[in-house]
């Protein structure tokens, strides 16, 4: 387990009670609490780690993850494992997918494997959900590499969320053989965010979708009020930006006037060192 991380300011009121594991709200310096989904869609918590100058990505072959941007920090780590053993599903755009290592899947005990029995009974005994999150792919193109390990492995259950030429290009390359990996496609190129989460609403029982990007796709959301919460690790170097490809902030593809731009609410502020842990909800 990491070292305790400290909380410095916890806005969230609640009179639910603590549903975390002692071992794991002791790690993480408090409890972790999500208000109920609504009716018509999830309830959306995207996660990202970025420098102190807003790089998420060097964009450089080989290191183009956020563990490259935190330092492969451990409490980074243990957050995110925590957030996806919280879900009932984790959704990524198609170029954060080829940016992870072929054989990752997005659960817990993936990406912090020190944990992986702790967040496998927070899961099961106080959550209830009994099978991992439902993995989710982003792509109107439908240019995903099958032979990864999300769309291939027993027991994990993958969605790719594509426009018709996407399916098209999939059935094709032999998704239909792929037992454990559906394809549902959806109006696009462009996919609009509101028809993916009342797809995984309506037909797939998400209450609870956990956002991991990319910037292009969280852009999307952000764009059209489609978050509620975000998690943010500030890790502390800068990376600078200067020829192409342009490192990525947060967003990508959308901007904002000043009279038009999201503001955030604060929840809570963690560290641990000199890394920061950031909790915002949609103001």
């Amino acid at each position: 387990m990491p070292e305790i991380i400290r909380t410095l300011i916890d806005r969230r009121e609640t009179s639910e009670p603590s549903v975390l594991p002692e071992e794991l709200r002791i790690a993480y310096g408090g409890d972790l609490w999500f208000p109920p989904s609504g009716p018509q869609r999830p309830y959306v918590i995207a996660n990202f780690v970025s420098t102190v100058d807003g790089v998420v990505s060097y964009e450089i072959a080989g290191k183009s993850g956020g563990g490259d941007i935190s330092g492969f920090d451990e409490s980074d780590r243990f957050i995110m494992g925590l957030l996806r053993a919280s879900a009932d599903a984790v959704m990524v755009g198609s170029g954060t997918l080829h940016q992870t290592a072929a054989e990752h899947l997005f659960v817990a005990g993936r990406v912090y494997p020190e944990a992986r029995d702790l967040y496998a009974r927070y899961r099961s005994e106080a959550l209830k959900k009994t099978a991992p999150p439902l993995q989710v792919v982003v792509s109107g193109s439908g240019r995903v590499d099958l032979t990864r390990a999300i769309f291939r492995t027993p027991g994990i259950r993958t969605l790719i969320v594509t426009a018709q030429a996407g399916r098209d290009l999939l059935a094709a390359n032999g998704v239909g053989s792929l037992v454990s990996t559906e394809v549902r496609s959806l109006e696009g190129p462009i996919i609009a965010p509101a028809s993916i989460l009342e797809l995984l609403r309506a037909e797939f029982g998400v209450s609870l979708l956990l956002h991991e990007g990319g910037p292009t796709l969280f852009g999307r959301f952000v764009a059209d009020g489609c978050v509620d919460e975000l998690f943010l690790t500030i890790a502390p170097q800068v990376a600078g930006r200067n020829m192409q490809p342009l490192r990525p902030g947060l967003i990508a593809g959308v901007e904002f006037l000043p009279e038009t731009a999201p503001w955030l609410d604060i929840v809570s502020v963690k560290a641990r060192g000199n890394h920061l842990y950031l909790r915002y909800s949609a103001a």
